[in-house]
Formats: C-alpha cells, sequence, structure tokens
C-alpha cells in the first residue's frame, strides 16, 4: 500500500466518524423534540456507511437513513401534543444508545487521526533517507 492511500484511506475514516458525530449530537440536540416540520416527533437518525469505490478504498458515507423504531410513549396530559388519554409521542432517541455511539465515533476517530500521523511521519522518514 503506498504511503498516499494509506492517508486517503484514514482521511475517509476521519470524514465518516465526523459525519457521525454530526447526526449523535443533532439526535441528542432534538430527543425531547414532539413536533417537526414533517409533522409528528423527531425520528433519530444514523449513518450509512459503505467502503468507498474506487482503487484507494477507505469508507463513505452512502446516507443518512430515518431509525424507524417506534416512538416513545410518555404520560404527560399537560403536554401541549398530549393525545385525549394524555400520553405524548417522543422522539425514539436513547441518550445512552448516542453516548455509547458518541464515544465510539470518537474513539475510531482518534485512531484514524493515530493512522493518519504515523503515515505522515513515515514518508517524512522515507524522503528523509533518501536526501
Amino acid at each position: 500500500m503506498s504511503m498516499f492511500r494509506a492517508i486517503d484511506t484514514s482521511g475517509s475514516g476521519l470524514s465518516v466518524q465526523r459525519a457521525r458525530m454530526d447526526v449523535i449530537a443533532e439526535n441528542i440536540a432534538n430527543a425531547e423534540t414532539t413536533r417537526t416540520v414533517e409533522g409528528g416527533p423527531y425520528r433519530r437518525l444514523r449513518v450509512i456507511v459503505a467502503p468507498a469505490n474506487g482503487p484507494d478504498g477507505g469508507v463513505e458515507v452512502i446516507g443518512i437513513a430515518a431509525d424507524e423504531g417506534p416512538f416513545k410513549q410518555v404520560y404527560d396530559p399537560s403536554h401541549p401534543d398530549a393525545d385525549e388519554q394524555g400520553y405524548v409521542q417522543m422522539p425514539n432517541v436513547d441518550i445512552a444508545t448516542e453516548m455509547v455511539d458518541m464515544v465510539a465515533a470518537s474513539r475510531a476517530y482518534e485512531a484514524n487521526a493515530k493512522a493518519l500521523r504515523v503515515s505522515r511521519e513515515m514518508e517524512q522518514d522515507a524522503i528523509n533517507i533518501l536526501t
């Protein structure tokens, strides 16, 4: 694997993890949103990742999809979005799951950054040997 290919692969991993962190932040920010423009509560989003097409490999974000899991039902008759029985449909966002995903994305980001750093150091060492 060429040095540039290793750098490209690590760079693609950094981009994917950044996208995951952005979506996780959006999920956490909307964990209590019961009314959206589309109608109904906010629906949790997730990043869809696939191997990148092309000779350099790596990964890429191919989409962001809504989690079709059920909404939470919370009894709160005083809430403006409560139904006749007093239940409110809340987003299908679980903060604990989002925090675990955030830690995983953060660790993956750190690993890709370290691989990128090591690739650069190896490239610089090779240049120093040649000069």
